[in-house]
């Protein structure tokens, strides 16, 4: 992140006109958005427009301290602090503080400052993916428990627990129910693994997931392979490879 929009509050005229020549040197593409000096016109200000990019707040102003503008709206950037009295430090990082410098600001220090709130930002939005993600991952998923199926003109609802197996042939995805019956779904079986329970579903190979509650038996076949008899459906030769075999037997077991 890169500080571009700055608004400088300072009831002292020569002070802003100082503040805002050091801020344009450090960085010259910045925008001095508004130099207000009391709390009324800030909080008017902050009222009506976008939030800038960092606040450079001195705490005297004439009608008070700037802290009050914070007792009167909700201030969404953060805050340098200026002034030439250390006694308001402590208090200054209660609201949105990233720095306080004391009068007269040297231009190091002001450099400083925004370099160090910078790379503190470079650095939120270079963990902000990988902290989502994790949270992602740590958060308990959604899995499918229905289907909304076409049905003479209309629609019918097939749940996931009536299935016996999926099975995808010549592009077309066919759900065979524990009844006998079978429908046309639209999801090929690439995406329905992801959307269906681990826990309860196994994708046995390129052409079948299986639902845990319709297998009848698992046989050793040739070469480490397994062979999977379904109930209602023992016509089904079901093979696993040897590869798979020992993630299915771990997903039975479990």
């Amino acid at each position: 992140m890169k500080i571009k929009k700055i608004v400088i509050i300072e009831d002292e005229k020569p002070n802003a006109d100082r503040l805002k020549r050091l801020l344009l040197d450090i960085r010259p593409d910045a925008e001095i958005l508004a130099i207000l000096d009391s709390v009324k016109e800030s909080v008017a200000w902050l009222a009506l427009h976008e939030k800038p990019d960092i606040i450079m707040m001195d705490v005297r102003l004439a009608d008070g301290l700037s802290f009050e503008i914070f007792n009167h709206i909700e201030v969404k950037c953060p805050v340098i602090f200026t002034t030439a009295y250390d006694e308001y430090a402590v208090r200054a990082f209660k609201y949105n503080s990233v720095d306080y410098l004391l009068k007269p600001i040297e231009k190091e220090e002001l450099e400083t400052a925004l370099h160090s709130y910078e790379q503190l930002m470079r650095e939120v939005q270079t963990l902000n993916p990988i902290i989502e993600n994790l949270l992602t991952q740590m958060l308990p998923k959604e899995f499918r428990n229905r289907f909304l199926l076409p049905y003479r003109d209309g629609y019918k609802t097939v749940m996931v627990s009536e299935i016996a197996f999926f099975f995808s042939e010549l592009n077309t995805t066919q759900a065979h129910l524990f009844n006998g019956d079978f429908e046309i779904v639209t999801q090929p079986l690439e995406k329905l693994e992801q959307q269906l329970d681990p826990k309860h579903f196994f994708r046995a190979n390129r052409q079948y997931i299986i639902n845990m509650d319709s297998v009848a038996q698992v046989q050793n076949y040739f070469n480490g392979k397994l062979r999977i008899i379904l109930k209602k459906y023992p016509d089904r030769d079901i093979i696993i490879s040897r590869e798979k075999a020992p993630q299915f037997k771990n997903w039975m077991d479990y």
